[in-house]
């Protein structure tokens, strides 16, 4: 079963950046694909970014050229570069993690963005 433990998040001011990442273990069976999800209270959890095993990603329209994600197959990680931020950004940040027998999620990370 897969484990995932995300480290990143905190209080930034508007126009700043943050670096989410997200290390996966537990598994050996290759992983297919990863993501960063996000949810705020009461909202429905919406796909900011998602990388392919071979490296092809697709992004929110929102976060398009602002948001970068990256993965390292050898370590089993994936990261979320995160610049220009806005408030409406402020969510709690998932990560996924999807194989052939599992999806998995990380606890969730929170992100705020206010001056």
């Amino acid at each position: 079963q897969v484990q995932l433990v995300e480290s990143g998040g905190g209080l930034v001011q508007p126009g700043g950046s943050l670096r989410l990442s997200c290390a996966a273990s537990g598994t050996s069976f290759r992983i297919r694909f990863m993501a960063w999800y996000r949810q705020a209270p009461g909202k429905r959890r919406e796909l900011v970014a998602g990388i392919s095993e071979s490296g092809t990603t697709n992004y929110a329209d929102s976060v398009k050229g602002r948001f970068t994600i990256s993965r390292d197959n050898a370590k089993n990680t994936v990261t979320l570069q995160m610049n220009s931020l806005k408030p409406d950004d402020t969510d709690v940040y998932y990560c996924n993690v999807r194989t052939l027998r599992d999806n998995a999620w990380g606890q969730g990370t929170q992100v705020s963005v206010s001056s």
